[in-house]
């Protein structure tokens, strides 16, 4: 042992030996990453639930996170640098050819598990591959892609040929992921991944108590204790303004509380040290005094009369409401034929991505520079910036590969409180949440309870809809206001309503901050109307897709804002792709349960359609390019690619716009000093919106290039070192760039081109115009119901989803199937339950064996508005799902589920009270 308490530790790891000094119960995953500098392997939960950090262990398997440090004497150890010798590992090639890394956080803990297996056995079965990857969670792919990258590794013999498609052929082409090497690498830096040698570590203090009054002892004499600590911060050290929110009006949150909580994990205060000192530390002697206080976990008892307000300025705890009125829907139902009605209640939704929240803040010159992960990177950068009361040119926001986000990664977490330390004290500060800290303080989906009826003719056409929506948003605002008016212009579904009322409204309570998740409140509306229109659909004696066909929209029809769609409506082709499996499924259901008594099969269907991009306000995107004189095509994309693919599905609309092959464009990634405003990622709008402005810039890139030359826009381009020659015709002409004069960026031609959605506002009744855009979907659900335990067994799903023009075919399907994954754990397993489910082993995730087959179905019908057609995908893709899954039970069991998650005692409870 040495003189700090360390051991002498000799291991092999990737062939070559090493010796490190560590205390022998050191996690092993803490001596890869911080002694021996090997971050691939990755940190999500430290507890052995989610195998982010699986390492091989004399060839075995094993969470490093597990595995004592004194343990691998002697022994040797393989991480997924190891895996490439020169060239990449067969089955990272194979990952990369199947689409299997996304966000990437994951990547190396499968490649790892997986590599253990494919030694014992290279032509594994899909169940003996389900096995082995059992123990690794992802939250991004829907697993499938991972399973069929290593089934089919042992192909890839001669390691990866990554050809790119030619100049115009990038559209439409499955091109493999442009920053894909290095997730398969390990080489990818995410938020925890390479900080400073001398920052400062930061530790959080955070309320233990949902709501509660707290006071500050002396914070100076405690510091004065603590070998090592550096500094300690509250409210009272913040410069500039104590509030941030990612919609400015209802900004209300504070970076660190004043002396009072609002929630269970609300941050107080900020102990900034040495590493080890802060590792150290016990924090029971800290001095703050709490003064619990009552609280507010469900709407109801906060708009209770007596209920304590979370804001003055709120009464009755209301953020605010959305509304959309159109026709007479109280008239309308009261002439249906048939009208049915029905309530609902949703749970928090974790979005457990297996990266929790990190990053670091340093100071250069007089401009703090934070690196960390995040959805935002200008808003990161206001937010920070007004917190700090520095200018937001003083502010540089250099995202660092983001592992998941799906909405979370919106909000600022951590980037005010790392900027504060570093401003402070003028060293780098790091800090990389526990999973139980990301899990506490960080955004959930919004739970709801939702009423509606619903009325039709008597040949099936439905006239008229009434919804209520109360939806729980927390202490703070976050996007409780998109979610309250986003929520009345979709609940009527992508079905012609004639007659309709919708109210959403925002409620605040002292539980979680509820923010954006995949569909900002539809798909827990979707749920309500989509199980209601099998209901409608049940007394109108009609087959129920039929009845979804019947009342679907169409070109030319009007949607509940009153805003006519004339063209690229593709919900219709989504149903009717639908159909054979339909009735496929039906008969295999009828067989199966012919023959089945125990257990049932059901089949069930929903639709979806989603606005992309902002509701009824400005939405815009900024791409810049250029070329350099040595000839390089340079593109200035800052729109966060957190996994979906965003930064090759924008830079194949830029190839194809600028004529140029897709290996000749060079990116720029998002950084708020190199990179303009692509706004943020989520509603679906990167590739609908950024992609516009990629195109657009692309045009006017071609078309200033072109005119230098004095040729026709129909000639073509060809850059080489220091030149570019333009062919048109038989004609070549040769331009010498290195000769010709540069701009600040040094670029010789450049464009910066913005596009913005054209959108009208709501009125009053919610009449307008909310989204140029919308993306339609329909899946169907194949489930078997043990009717003796309420289990649930997906058996199949199929997907068709109309995406305009498929940019990049191969990622949609990764889109289609990983929002599959999602809306499954929302339908059957995913309730967060505040302080009991703050960790991956309480709060279950679908694994690989949760996830039935998926057979995705690609419509493409073309919006003039979109790049080449195309729309938006990330959130459609989840919102049918849930309520598919349901409609299948109820076809299972002859009972509807009315709470999600649809448990097995939840199950079982309808089953026994509808044999009653």
């Amino acid at each position: 042992m040495n003189s700090q308490g360390g051991h002498h530790i000799a291991f092999d790891v990737n062939g070559a030996a090493v010796s490190v000094s560590a205390h022998p119960v050191a996690r092993l995953s803490a001596v890869l990453r911080d002694e021996l500098g090997l971050t691939g392997t990755k940190v999500g939960c430290d507890a052995g639930d989610c195998g982010a950090c699986t390492v091989l262990v004399d060839g075995e398997p094993a969470c490093a996170c597990l595995v004592p440090a004194a343990s691998v004497e002697g022994r040797s150890v393989r991480t997924v640098e190891g895996l490439a010798n020169g060239h990449l590992s067969a089955l990272q090639a194979s990952f990369l050819e199947h689409g299997a890394a996304q966000c990437g956080i994951c990547t190396p803990g499968f490649l790892m598990a997986a590599t253990g297996l494919l030694e014992r056995n290279p032509r594994p079965s899909r169940a003996e591959v389900n096995d082995a990857l059992g123990g690794v969670l992802c939250r991004c792919t829907g697993y499938r892609k991972i399973v069929a990258a290593v089934m089919d590794a042992w192909r890839h013999h001669h390691g990866f040929d990554r050809r790119l498609p030619a100049r115009g052929e990038a559209v439409g082409a499955s091109a493999v992921r442009l920053d894909g090497v290095p997730k398969v690498t390990g080489a990818e830096r995410f938020g925890a991944d390479g900080f400073p040698a001398d920052a400062l570590a930061v530790l959080v203090v955070r309320s233990p108590h949902h709501s509660a009054r707290f006071s500050l002892g002396d914070i100076e004499a405690w510091r004065s204790a603590s070998p090592g600590i550096v500094a300690v911060f509250t409210a009272a050290d913040i410069p500039g303004q104590n509030r941030f929110g990612v919609i400015p009006p209802f900004a209300d949150q504070p970076a660190l509380a004043e002396r009072r909580v609002r929630f269970r994990g609300e941050a107080v205060a900020l102990v900034a040290g040495e590493p080890a000192a802060v590792a150290a530390l016990d924090m029971t002697d800290f001095p703050v005094a709490w003064s619990e206080e009552p609280h507010a976990l469900l709407p109801g008892d906060a708009q209770r009369q007596d209920a304590a307000l979370l804001h003055e300025s709120r009464p009755g705890n209301l953020l605010t409401s959305g509304y959309v009125a159109r026709g007479d829907a109280e008239a309308a139902l009261a002439g249906a034929a048939h009208v049915v009605s029905g309530a609902y209640e949703t749970s928090y939704v974790e979005h457990a991505y297996i990266e929790p929240e990190a990053g670091f803040a340093r100071m250069d010159g007089d401009t703090l520079v934070i690196s960390a992960c995040t959805q935002a990177p200008h808003m990161d950068r206001d937010d920070t910036a007004q917190v700090l009361g520095l200018p937001p040119e003083k502010v540089r926001i250099l995202p660092a590969a983001t592992g998941g986000g799906f909405g979370s990664k919106i909000d600022v977490s951590l980037q005010p409180l790392i900027g504060l330390v570093a401003l402070k004290t003028g060293r780098p500060a790091a800090l990389a949440y526990t999973r139980s800290e990301s899990m506490a303080s960080t955004t959930k989906r919004h739970p709801a309870s939702m009423t509606a009826t619903i009325g039709a003719d008597a040949e099936g056409r439905v006239v008229g809809m009434v919804f209520d929506g109360a939806f729980n948003t927390g202490p703070y605002a976050s996007f409780g206001p998109t979610v309250a008016n986003r929520v009345p212009v979709h609940a009527s579904g992508p079905y012609r309503t004639p007659n309709y009322r919708a109210e959403g409204r925002a409620i605040h309570t002292n539980g979680p901050i509820a923010g954006a998740f995949r569909g900002f409140g539809v798909p827990q509306a979707t749920i309500m109307q989509e199980t209601l229109y099998d209901t409608l659909a049940g007394k109108l004696g009609m087959d129920r897709l039929a009845f979804r066909q019947k009342n679907a929209l169409r070109d030319g029809d009007e949607t509940v804002t009153g805003q006519r769609l004339e063209s690229g409506v593709g919900i219709a082709a989504c149903l009717d792709a639908l159909k054979p499996h339909w009735q496929r499924a039906l008969a295999d259901a009828e067989a199966f349960n012919a023959t089945h008594a125990k257990c049932k099969r059901g089949v069930g269907v929903a639709s979806c359609w989603y606005g992309c991009g902002n509701t009824s306000i400005a939405n815009p995107s900024t791409i810049k390019a250029g070329v350099t004189r040595d000839g390089a095509v340079m593109l200035h994309q800052g729109a966060v690619d957190i996994g979906q693919g965003s930064n090759t599905v924008i830079a194949q609309i830029f190839a194809d716009a600028l004529g140029v092959a897709l290996a000749e464009v060079t990116l720029v990634g998002a950084d708020t000093a190199l990179t303009p405003d692509a706004g943020k990622t989520s509603a679906s709008r990167q590739t609908f919106i950024s992609g516009k402005a990629a195109e657009k810039a692309a045009k006017v890139l071609r078309e200033a290039i072109l005119r230098f030359a004095n040729v026709s826009l129909g000639a073509t381009m060809e850059f080489s070192a220091g030149r570019l020659a333009v062919r048109e015709g038989e004609a070549t002409r040769t331009i010498d760039l290195a000769h010709l004069p540069a701009d600040g960026d040094g670029y010789v031609f450049a464009a910066e081109e913005t596009y913005d959605p054209p959108t009208l506002p709501l009125d009053a009744n919610g009449q307008g115009k909310p989204y140029a855009v919308y993306g339609w979907g329909a899946q169907v659900a194949e489930v078997e119901v043990d009717m003796a335990l309420g289990t649930v067994t997906p058996v199949k799903i199929t997907a068709a989803h109309d995406v305009g023009r498929a940019i990049n075919p191969l990622l949609v399907e990764g889109q289609i199937e990983g929002g599959i994954a999602q809306g499954i754990g929302m339908a059957l397993m995913e309730e967060y339950v505040p302080g009991r489910t703050e960790n991956l082993h309480d709060y279950l995730i679908p694994t690989v064996g949760d996830i039935p087959l998926v057979e995705s179905i690609l419509v493409e019908v073309p919006d003039p508005e979109g790049p080449y057609g195309a729309k938006g995908l990330g959130e459609h893709v989840l919102i049918p799902t849930a309520p598919a899954i349901l409609n299948a039970i109820r076809h299972a069991t002859g009972v509807l589920v009315t709470r999600v998650p649809a448990t097995p005692s939840r199950v079982l409870a309808a089953i026994q009270e509808g044999q009653g």
